[in-house]
């Protein structure tokens, strides 16, 4: 899968991303200091999955109607930090399919699709 990474993530996710083979655009080392705007806009124009833990990204796409190709939002608390990469190699393995075209919101307990 293609994915672009927001910088608000950390590298061991990128890292753990790569490993598993997946192509992956890092904003931290792409563009540091992007706005969101851009960030969303380049991971639209390259068919990317964005991978972020900023909510703003929700206001851009429903109340904004910003065009997306799928998202991925990570909700951990720092103290469950460490389920991130579990919880999304799950996402992946189970409904990798279904990202595309997906607004998704991640936690240490669920995995809520919302259409784009």
């Amino acid at each position: 899968m293609k994915f672009c990474v927001d910088e608000c993530c950390n590298v061991e996710l990128v890292q753990h991303l790569q490993s598993g083979g997946h192509n992956v655009l890092y904003i931290a080392q792409y563009k540091p200091g992007a706005l969101d705007n851009e960030v969303l806009l380049k991971a639209f124009t390259e068919k990317r999955i964005l991978l972020t833990e900023d909510k703003d990204f929700g206001e851009l796409i429903y109340r904004l109607k910003k065009p997306a190709y799928g998202i991925v939002l990570l909700r951990f608390e720092v103290q469950e930090r460490h389920l991130k990469w579990p919880r999304l190699n799950q996402l992946i393995d189970r409904y990798g399919s279904r990202l595309e075209g997906h607004f998704v919101v991640v936690d240490n307990e669920k995995f809520r699709f919302r259409p784009l």
